[in-house]
């Protein structure tokens, strides 16, 4: 790597960072973050970052706000301070869901997010697996929107011994695009769980579309939150005849009941990656599978760095 270019960590998914800068062969950069009795941060960035390519780690986990609040003040504390370019890799996008107005009077937050980093001063965009792809658009800056999907394959075929009779599962109709793909990268057949909700996490009925009978169904979605859907659509999949049931999930956010609900499931496992820590939740629902995918983030980071193009990874898993 060039000699122009500091990797800093927020405090959402330091282990991330940490990884990330072993794989580029860098020191993670030197930044401080104290909270005031009143709630406040403040950051200090604690080495020079004038004229240099800085990246900025930091995940919408854990407390989304706060740490929402944090990369903006990193981006900011950078950006005056002499920064040639500030890149905010945000491996799980924060408010990510709220990407529409699918009623009257709701809120865009996405995009008001979009708004915000710019505006704080970041110049480029690293991301993974956006819940819609659209979220790209309300930026005026480049975002790369990489895809776990290549590193999920790979799990897939490494860890399911009968992938081959398999039928890959979305839990709802937004998910078909992401499911298909998967689909026809396996050659398997894809089917499809139509549901309808009452409210936000509370799932009303569910009709599966396609066949799983004898079959080991995966079922594959961007995000596990409260795991009401997954779980009711698990039980659903195996009513129909599937033998196994597998969940594949970017974002394990794994929130509320979320690991009790897995603990009482029919799930073989539930794969996620790290673009949130999961450690302490392995720990407690030892179905919890998880993927490194701190290659794929280094790497975008390298490629962006040299000026290549980050379109290698949206179909391979770097080594």
């Amino acid at each position: 790597m060039a000699n122009n270019i500091k990797v800093f960590s927020g405090t959402s998914h330091p282990a991330m960072a940490k990884r990330m800068c072993d794989l580029l062969g860098l020191e993670l950069g030197n930044v401080t973050t104290k909270k005031f009795s009143n709630g406040e941060l403040c950051v200090e960035v604690g080495e020079s970052v004038r004229g240099e390519d800085v990246y900025i780690v930091q995940s919408g986990c854990c407390e989304v706000n706060d740490m929402l609040m944090e990369l903006l003040i990193m981006i900011n504390a950078c950006k005056i301070a002499s920064a040639c370019r500030v890149t905010a890799v945000i491996p799980c996008f924060p408010y990510a869901r709220q990407d529409k107005k699918d009623k009257s009077r709701a809120p865009i937050s996405a995009k008001l997010v979009a708004n915000m980093l710019s505006t704080a001063g970041a110049d480029h965009i690293i991301t993974m697996d956006l819940h819609a792809s659209q979220i790209q658009g309300f930026f005026d800056i480049p975002v790369d929107n990489l895809y776990a999907e290549p590193a999920v394959l790979k799990w897939i075929k490494e860890n399911i011994p009968d992938w081959r009779n398999s039928t890959v599962v979305s839990p709802d109709a937004g998910g078909a695009k992401r499911v298909t793909s998967i689909a026809d990268r396996l050659n398997v057949d894809f089917a499809l769980i139509h549901k309808e909700r009452k409210k936000a996490n509370e799932v009303a009925s569910m009709v599966l579309v396609g066949d799983v009978k004898e079959k080991v169904a995966i079922l594959v979605d961007d995000m596990a939150d409260t795991c009401g859907t997954i779980c009711h659509a698990a039980e659903k999949l195996l009513e129909a005849g599937a033998q196994k049931v597998y969940a594949v999930c970017t974002h394990g956010i794994f929130s509320g009941p979320a690991t009790s609900r897995i603990n009482n499931s029919m799930f073989e496992a539930v794969v996620v990656t790290n673009t949130i820590p999961q450690d302490e939740r392995m720990k407690h629902a030892p179905k919890i599978k998880c993927i490194d995918i701190s290659m794929i983030l280094a790497e975008a980071v390298r490629r962006t760095h040299n000026g290549e193009s980050v379109s290698y990874l949206f179909s391979n898993v770097p080594m």
